[in-house]
């Protein structure tokens, strides 16, 4: 099964439901900011993107900058941990499937799963 990680008020993430809906594939929804990943859930998030958590991080929000997460001498703890505790640190959309994972950016990346 599919999981995204949603946001929506992202026109992004918008599109690749969208793409998902047509392509008729059974999908879960998970509102990442109103049901925030749990730090095992985030960090096994991060193993299946392969990526590290800066890779993540949206730096156009306006807490990335109040938090100074743009240092690079952060600690990938400390980058994890400003995303449990503000998700929308978190960039989107993350679609899942089984053990392989994207940022839907563009939509057409999710493609990569099948």
């Amino acid at each position: 099964m599919l999981t995204i990680y949603h946001n929506n008020r992202c026109s992004k993430s918008r599109e690749v439901l969208a793409l998902l809906e047509q392509l008729g594939k059974p999908f879960q929804v998970v509102h990442y900011l109103s049901d925030p990943l749990s730090e095992q859930a985030l960090r096994q998030l991060l193993e299946q993107l392969q990526l590290s958590p800066r890779q993540l991080l949206r730096d156009k929000e306006a807490e990335y900058h109040e938090l100074g997460l743009a240092d690079p001498k952060l600690s990938d703890d400390f980058i994890i941990q400003a995303m449990l505790d503000q998700p929308k640190l978190m960039e989107r959309p993350v679609v899942v499937m089984d053990d392989k994972a994207v940022i839907a950016r563009p939509a057409t990346r999710l493609l990569e799963l099948f």
